[in-house]
């Protein structure tokens, strides 16, 4: 009884070597010349003739393109650019963090919230901070923008208002940046 194992390949694997399904493709070599159009036979001859692997490149044009190469390493270099490139946008990218306040907030909580909001600025970020309101709470919408400006006021020294208090149903959000 003969037991065949499939190799599990992911969607953003290209196909190589026996996984690749065409009768006749474009040959790129190792150092990137090209060797003409060859049959997927020949191709895997010359591959591991030179102990490399044949990687389909495009499969979805007139002809398909496949090139001699090392396949790990090109997996590897290709892994090393995708987080290099995701480091990088999350440095650009700066994180905004989403204080929640009320309409009743004590003076310790307060301090509080206005404490870690003051890091964040200074790290870089910028701060949303939220009023949700509560009932009758409503009735006094300018109550709310009170606690809101007196936040931002607290943190002027290392911020600016970037979007002034505004009302969108039952909360009320402003965004404070950090100061250049």
């Amino acid at each position: 009884m003969e037991v065949f194992i499939i190799a599990n390949v992911k969607k953003d694997d290209l196909p190589i070597n026996d996984n690749i399904r065409v009768s006749e493709l474009m040959v790129i070599g190792p150092n990137g010349e090209q060797l003409g159009t060859k049959k997927i036979a020949d191709a895997l001859t010359l591959a591991n003739y030179a102990g490399l692997d044949l990687v389909l490149m495009s499969g979805n044009s007139d002809r398909a393109v496949a090139k001699i190469m090392d396949y790990n390493k090109y997996r590897y270099e290709k892994q090393k650019k995708q987080k290099e490139a995701l480091k990088n946008q999350r440095a650009n990218n700066k994180d905004m963090k989403e204080y929640q306040l009320s309409v009743k907030i004590d003076i310790g909580d307060f301090n509080t919230r206005k404490k870690n909001a003051q890091d964040y600025l200074l790290k870089g970020h910028k701060i949303k901070a939220s009023l949700r309101f509560k009932g009758r709470e409503m009735a006094h919408t300018e109550l709310g923008r009170e606690v809101l400006e007196k936040f931002a006021e607290e943190l002027s020294e290392c911020s600016i208002i970037e979007t002034k208090p505004k009302l969108e149903g039952r909360t009320m959000t402003m965004i404070l940046a950090p100061k250049k």
